[in-house]
């Protein structure tokens, strides 16, 4: 069978390359790949920049946004030959620490963890492997192809998760209006599950043309482009900053009203100083009862609730987010950004009507 393979630390050693089929043993489902999601992180991972081979081993399987088929599963297992699936990403450590004991692997306290496709676990890059019944989430079989978008969803249900809980910290919190800065996939879905709370959308992006706009539009929000500066008497209640980008992350901090909360979604590369007013931020943040936080990765309630939010979300706008699928034969395409990319599969060409 083919996967797709770096040798990580290693810039430009991704190749499609064959591998022994997998085979299935006591526990293990058995998976046929679907579809695979390209992101920012398997960018770095190919760029040299991140990622580690499983132990004992020089090559790692990429790919951790997946969506693949059962071919065979475990009696009792609740999977079923045919059935749709998503792999969760993190594996929590051996130890465990106490936040990996109780499922939180999310939120992993001493770095032990394993990661699909990113950290000392091959990933969902291949045409056929295992996955541990306990770490495949369905996908309803009405989304098909769509699918794919569950684990990037996951990652906002747990932005979510954890905003709604922080706000709960004050009995008369009402949140009303959302800013969203980033309107990339992540961006996008954390904007959809904000739509669904019945909270007033915005959308700050750079793009003026290609399909973003359109997208944040159709979803009922609201888009905007320029300078985020020019939103200062927005007074969102809720951010969610998906860029990245230093003076986004920056000017979003000082941007949002009294008992805000901005929540920081985004991976900067660092290496830049920028100038900023801690005491003023400071001053701020204590009389506004501000709190600033940030989130990564997600835990099986946060996969349940994004398998959730897809199911109900209109097909048609989801499908609109998936701007380019290239066929495993022309898979270097997918790594190399386009104009008007969104999110971008790479297709495995095994899901008959897609």
């Amino acid at each position: 069978m083919r996967a797709l393979t770096v040798i990580p630390g290693q810039k430009g050693s991704i190749s499609l390359e064959e591998r022994p089929e997998p085979a299935p043993s006591g526990g293990y489902a058995l998976i046929e790949a679907v579809a695979l999601g390209v992101c920012g992180t398997d960018r770095d991972i190919i760029a040299g920049d991140y990622g580690w081979a499983p132990r004992g081993e020089t090559r790692l399987v990429l790919g951790h946004e997946s969506l693949g088929r059962v071919l065979e599963a475990p009696a009792g297992s609740g999977l079923a030959a045919g059935d749709l699936v998503a792999g969760v990403v993190r594996r929590p450590d051996p130890v465990p620490c106490p936040a990996c004991a109780i499922g939180e692997w999310d939120m992993c306290r001493n770095g032990r963890y394993t990661e699909r496709g990113i950290k000392e676990r091959d990933g969902y890059g291949a045409e056929r492997y295992l996955l541990e019944p306990a770490f495949a989430i369905k996908v309803d079989p009405a989304l098909g192809y769509l699918g794919v978008l569950l684990e990037p969803t996951s990652v906002v249900a747990k932005a979510w998760d954890h905003i709604e809980r922080i706000g709960a910290r004050a009995r008369s919190w009402r949140p009303h209006r959302l800013l969203v800065t980033g309107a990339g996939p992540v961006g996008l879905l954390a904007a959809l599950l904000g739509q669904q709370r019945g909270l007033e959308t915005h959308v700050f992006d750079r793009a003026t043309a290609g399909p973003k706009p359109k997208l944040v539009a159709d979803l009922g929000a609201t888009y905007h482009a320029g300078s985020l500066a020019d939103l200062k008497d927005l007074d969102p209640t809720i951010a969610i900053e998906c860029t990245g980008a230093d003076p986004v992350v920056l000017q979003l901090m000082v941007a949002t009203g009294r008992d805000a909360i901005v929540c920081l979604a985004g991976v900067s590369s660092g290496g830049r100083s920028l100038p900023f007013d801690v005491g003023g931020f400071n001053r701020e943040a204590v009389l506004g009862n501000d709190v600033v936080f940030g989130t990564v990765n997600a835990n099986l309630t946060h996969y349940h609730a994004a398998a959730e939010a897809l199911a109900k979300a209109d097909k048609g706008w989801l499908s609109g987010l998936i701007s380019r699928r290239v066929p495993l034969e022309r898979w270097r395409e997918a790594f190399e950004p386009t104009a008007g990319d969104v999110k971008v599969t790479i297709d495995f060409g095994t899901l008959e009507g897609a």
